[in-house]
């Protein structure tokens, strides 16, 4: 008598992890319905068969196909792919309760949840720890330095401090692990200045706020301040500090630079102040700053 033989489980192997998770997903989403698989095809016109696939993860599905769905499942498209805020029935609540919300019942939001789950911070000492952040060449490394010299407090160039931690260039970071391993050593570079540094001045790469963990801890405990400026005045000043990449005058790396600015603004508007440096001498720029921090910093 023959032995049975293990089942071949290289079709499974073959499947592509997203797709399987999509396809759970689904079948989740369609349970909570209470639907059957026909029932759901029939309700969202689309094929029983091609449902079938998606569900078992074999089918690749277009967004159109996935957009009927989402209708008759009432959920969103985000939800189905793999949002982490649908991930467990708290988030969805969570969602809920956020959902519509201006930006100022938000930003309230954010920072009653920084204060229940970030270490203590307290106004004193967060205004003793100055972070400045935006785009480079706003002027946010030569400010910095001269804030620090003034408050006779440690200039930290956070750029320079994620060299050290990595042992090589950022771009070398970039380069050899990737923007994953950038961000990771970003956030570990903000931790331990947080740590050694109880009175600092800290100039921050633009990029940060593109990280929410890394920028939410930066504004947990300091005093952070943007620096901003025009994008003609952004590009000069990077070209005049010797780095031609930008291509000044190229009409494309500017409509890169606005692009940039624009995407990122309504992140460096978190920071508790802002501070344009627009058409101004570094000198006029450093009295400028001082004269507008000089009731709200508590260094000493």
């Amino acid at each position: 008598m023959t032995a049975l033989s293990a089942p071949n489980d290289s079709a499974t192997e073959d499947k592509d992890p997203f797709l399987i998770a999509l396809g759970e997903r689904l079948r989740d989403l369609r349970a909570r319905r209470g639907l059957t698989r026909k029932a759901l095809a029939q309700m969202a016109d689309v094929s029983e068969r091609h449902l079938a696939n998606v569900e078992s993860g074999v089918g690749n599905a277009s967004i159109q196909f996935l957009r009927q769905l989402t209708t008759v499942l009432n959920c969103t498209l985000a939800e189905m792919i793999g949002d982490e805020t649908a991930s467990t029935p708290e988030w969805l609540m969570i969602r809920e309760i956020l959902r519509g919300r201006s930006d100022t019942e938000l930003a309230q939001a954010r920072t009653a949840l920084a204060g229940i789950f970030d270490a203590p911070t307290t106004q004193s000492a967060r205004r003793q720890r100055v972070a400045l952040i935006g785009l480079r060449g706003a002027g946010k490394s030569s400010l910095g330095r001269m804030l620090a010299d003034h408050w006779m407090v440690p200039f930290i160039e956070l750029g320079r401090y994620i060299e050290t931690l990595a042992g090589c260039s950022v771009a070398e970071v970039h380069a050899l692990y990737g923007p994953s391993a950038y961000r990771r050593y970003e956030s570990r570079a903000i931790e331990e200045v947080i740590q050694r540094y109880p009175r600092a001045v800290i100039a921050t790469p633009g990029g940060l706020v593109s990280d929410p963990a890394t920028f939410n801890l930066l504004l947990s405990h300091c005093y952070t301040v943007w620096i901003k400026a025009s994008p003609e005045n952004h590009m000069e000043r990077v070209v005049a500090q010797g780095d031609t990449r930008p291509m000044h005058g190229n009409r494309e790396a500017m409509e890169d630079l606005k692009n940039i600015l624009e995407s990122r603004a309504a992140f460096y508007s978190k920071a508790d102040e802002s501070f344009d440096t627009s058409d101004m001498t570094q000198e006029a720029a450093f009295m400028g700053l001082m004269d507008q921090l000089r009731e709200v910093i508590q260094i000493s």
